[in-house]
């Protein structure tokens, strides 16, 4: 057999070659939709996994701090993030209340990032997505109950919300709210229903949201709740509450 024809048998046909990426389409068709949920599958286990050491960092700051947990706010640093300046005077984002806990720097800041939110519209928030019980457990300054509740007053650790992924009306939240305007001495906020409103939970999981609870657990949610009582103010899109009432805050 003469060269000329041996290479005309080994080279692919037109009709061969479409054939071939028909049937390669065709893969990447089958494959795809599961690579993406592996792909959605690894950043929900790693979003557990933040909030599950937010929870064990927490609980290390109640045994170093007489029980008492972080505060949401204290006037010049959040829990999680403050704003600092730099060698060069620059402004930048530093590790708040939670993060300076003994020893301080123990705590990476990139737990405290969602691997699923991305704030495109703002590079320097970096580190960001969670949110804290601030209705029931940190208060802070600003708040109608300053100082953080001790851990032993959570009566229901394992159904008392303590981090989740946070996400409001205006992007990330970091102050947790709980849906309704609590009974007077309750232990409760009284924030304005457009911030209670702000401090949803992103259902951003495939249309779920991750939560840790008080007593280190995390988990994920399916139903987002979205009004927030009598008033019925409508939350953002793709956000709501952990439940209709205050049960999933509230330590009582």
């Amino acid at each position: 057999m003469s060269h000329a024809k041996m290479s005309r048998r080994l080279a692919f046909t037109l009709i061969e070659l479409l054939v071939a990426v028909a049937i390669i389409a065709l893969l990447i068709a089958i494959l795809l939709p599961s690579l993406i949920r592996a792909r959605d599958q690894a950043r929900t286990t790693a979003c557990l996994s933040n909030l599950h050491q937010l929870a064990l960092a927490a609980k290390t700051y109640t045994a170093d701090f007489e029980g008492s947990y972080p505060i949401a706010l204290d006037g010049k640093n959040n829990w999680d993030l403050t704003t600092a300046l730099d060698s060069a005077g620059n402004s930048v984002k530093a590790g708040g209340i939670l993060y300076r806990l003994p020893p301080p720097g123990a705590l990476n800041l990139k737990i405290f990032q969602c691997p699923v939110y991305v704030l495109a519209s703002d590079p320097t928030a970096l580190f960001t997505g969670y949110n804290y019980n601030t209705s029931y457990i940190g208060h802070g300054v600003g708040e109608a109950i300053v100082s953080p509740v001790k851990e032993w007053e959570v009566a229901a650790p394992a159904t008392t919300a303590l981090f989740g992924d946070g996400q409001g009306t205006a992007g990330p939240n970091r102050f947790m709210r709980a849906p309704i305007l609590p009974e007077p001495g309750t232990g409760g906020d009284v924030v304005a229903e457009n911030t209670r409103a702000a401090g949803t939970q992103g259902f951003r999981h495939n249309g779920q949201t991750n939560v840790a609870w008080a007593d280190g657990h995390a988990d994920t949610l399916p139903t987002p709740f979205t009004t927030t009582g009598p008033t019925q103010v409508f939350v953002a899109r793709n956000t709501g509450f952990l439940s209709a009432d205050n049960s999933l805050y509230d330590l009582r």
